[in-house]
């Protein structure tokens, strides 16, 4: 698993709901697993990655080192995992996280692996 940083694009500009959180790639690494959703590459408007069951758009990417994961031109909250919240703070460099930018809460790491298959395969 990987810490990644997802923001939806679909019906937002820059400031769409937006997570960092463990993201499970498939063996082939063309499709992500997050929370309950599966995505695939895609050159979209917005986004570089679509939810396969919605059709959503989504910038995914790995965290950055500055802690400036949002687009320049994005606000709002980001709801980290609290599972990954010491690794982004390594990865970052800081020491605590600012919660006017950051809402730690518990995502439950469900990787839906075989209902996607099941759907890619159909």
């Amino acid at each position: 698993m990987n810490i990644k940083y997802l923001e939806l694009k679909t019906g937002y500009g820059d400031n769409g709901p937006a997570w960092i959180g463990n993201v499970r790639e498939s063996r082939s690494g063309r499709t992500l697993y997050f929370n309950d959703h599966a995505f695939q590459k895609y050159n979209g408007i917005s986004g570089n990655y679509y939810d396969i069951e919605t059709g959503e758009e989504y910038w995914i990417s790995g965290v950055k080192k500055n802690g400036h994961d949002r687009h320049w031109a994005g606000s709002g909250q980001i709801v980290i995992d609290r599972k990954v919240v010491e690794e982004y703070l390594k990865i970052t460099g800081r020491t605590e996280l600012d919660p006017r930018q950051f809402l730690v809460q518990d995502i439950e790491d469900v990787f839906p692996i075989e209902r996607i298959r099941a759907k890619l395969n159909a």
